[in-house]
């Protein structure tokens, strides 16, 4: 991770003197400075939870979990306030809105979530090693790898209403999620120091900065949708303005609370010249996470483009916008315990425990079935409301009402496929996750999507119904890889990953 210069130092210095709210709670015990003892130790012996831990075990889950899910519903409110903004605009605004946004999750939003969750297992093995300020350098690293990745997506971005055209778009539509994305560019930006900032936090079990300034955010959405979209007659550029301004706030909030309480001194290093060295683990772990999260993230987006494709366009198309703002607010709870368990599997690994870092994946895959179910009810059960909190259109709200049940089933199998590439992260494996999503998202998915919704007439029902496909399979898939992990071994991985100085080749091996 950093250059020879530091190595010696880094590899000999005590922890921080000065106390870590959360390091200090961890009780973590000494961790391994030298590779060749590393080796020659045997692996502990075995240990079986008893029910306390069980017990423990959920609460440290949920500790974790509920601050990200209060997160996520906050940004989600602030989602659903833009997307009835451009319904009330018009049908032909709506469409637009949900294509800009489709478009920029494919080759803008997903692409920086999916590279700073590179960060995920240095951070989260380093604390839980006890070499706190890795943490700092690991930051300043991906924050600037996420603004030089944000210049070819801006560039993308500028040149979007002609690529969709060449993807046969409806021209009037294209027109206004191109005007929608110019003024969701500035996004990007703030985009790149927001993520880093977050895994940076989440590592040390800190959660709560970014809840209020979502909270900060969220409330000056709304007025900020007003001023720009009512009283300035704006339109669809006024809703994407607000948004991007909205996301501003937040960042700003969460560096102003931050640095007024002071949670970052414990693992903070002033940025030098070794941000622009040593980059070669963050890559490595950046690459396949980016991978993973963009074939999730491109399957939903991906429909709405093939949406465009099918017959009446524009109802598919605005339907498509609002299944997906549904899948989001179901896909907050097992993100958020993915988020979690990453974090905890990470700490456990990182600390040489390798047996609590099981028990957290073994907790978090039995509390995302039951998840699952609740979130299949949830969706079965509004199936004839839900689509008229975003419009009146009959057309609209009877394929919404068709897809919903099938959408519902879909979430049996994405919370513990969710959960289960949490379990990756934290133990800085995601070639696995992207090697699974890959297989079953587009292998298996996307031809029974395409062959149900075109050849044999489906239509925009089959779409969903080639989604339920793919995360069955990824859901088995994503179980296996989770139930067949040698824990013994990742805790060394562990041990050499934090191990400053250490081959690249040997950290970051995925194999024996």
């Amino acid at each position: 991770m950093c250059n020879s210069d530091i190595t010696t130092t880094l590899l000999i210095e005590k922890p921080p003197q000065k106390p870590h709210r959360y390091l200090d709670r961890l009780s973590l015990p000494t961790t391994v400075k030298n590779l060749d003892n590393l080796k020659n130790s045997s692996p502990p012996p075995e240990i079986y939870p008893s029910v306390s831990d069980l017990i423990s075990e959920t609460k440290s889950l949920f500790k974790l979990a509920f601050p990200i899910a209060l997160t996520a519903i906050i940004l989600y409110a602030r989602s659903i306030v833009s997307m009835l903004f451009l319904g009330r605009l018009g049908d032909l605004e709506l469409a637009a809105g949900s294509l800009a946004i489709a478009f920029a999750n494919i080759t803008g939003y997903s692409v920086l979530s999916g590279l700073s969750l590179g960060m995920e297992p240095l951070c989260s093995q380093a604390f839980g090693a006890q070499r706190p300020k890795l943490l700092s350098v690991t930051l300043h690293r991906s924050v600037i790898f996420l603004l030089v990745s944000s210049i070819p997506i801006s560039l993308l971005w500028l040149n979007m209403s002609k690529i969709l055209l060449y993807l046969h778009q409806d021209p009037n539509i294209t027109r206004l999620a191109h005007t929608y994305l110019l003024f969701s560019l500035p996004d990007l930006l703030t985009n790149s120091f927001v993520h880093p900032i977050r895994i940076y936090l989440r590592a040390q079990g800190i959660t709560h900065p970014l809840t209020l300034a979502s909270l900060i955010g969220t409330i000056l959405h709304l007025p900020i949708n007003f001023l720009l979209v009512n009283h300035l007659k704006l339109g669809v550029s006024g809703v994407a303005a607000a948004a991007t301004v909205s996301n501003f706030f937040v960042l700003l909030s969460l560096v102003s609370y931050v640095w007024i309480f002071g949670l970052h001194e414990p693992t903070w290093t002033r940025p030098s010249r070794e941000c622009f060295t040593g980059w070669k683990p963050l890559i490595r772990l950046a690459a396949p996470s980016c991978v993973s999260v963009c074939l999730e993230w491109w399957w939903y987006e991906i429909m709405i483009i093939l949406c465009g494709l099918l017959a009446n366009p524009k109802s598919t198309i605005a339907s498509m916008g609002i299944l997906i703002q549904t899948t989001s607010l179901l896909y907050v709870f097992p993100s958020s315990l993915g988020f979690a368990v990453s974090t905890r599997v990470g700490n456990e690994l990182g600390a040489n425990r390798p047996h609590k870092a099981r028990l957290s994946a073994v907790v978090a895959v039995f509390i995302s079935a039951i998840m699952g179910l609740s979130a299949s009810t949830f969706a079965s059960g509004m199936s004839q409301r839900w689509g008229q909190m975003f419009t009146s259109d009959g057309e609209i709200l009877r394929l919404t009402a068709a897809a919903l049940p099938i959408l519902g089933l879909c979430e049996l199998g994405n919370c513990p496929q969710t959960v289960g590439c949490g379990v990756m992260r934290g133990s800085a494996r995601p070639s696995n996750a992207a090697n699974v999503n890959l297989g079953a998202f587009y292998l298996v998915g996307m031809p029974v999507a395409i062959g149900l919704g075109f050849w044999l007439g489906v239509g925009f029902c089959g779409l969903w119904l080639g989604l339920l496909s793919a995360q069955v399979c990824c859901a088995g898939l994503m179980l296996y890889v989770v139930g067949s992990t040698d824990w013994d071994l990742e805790a060394r991985r562990a041990q050499m990953l934090t191990c400053i100085g250490c081959d690249t080749k040997i950290l970051l091996s995925e194999g024996d």
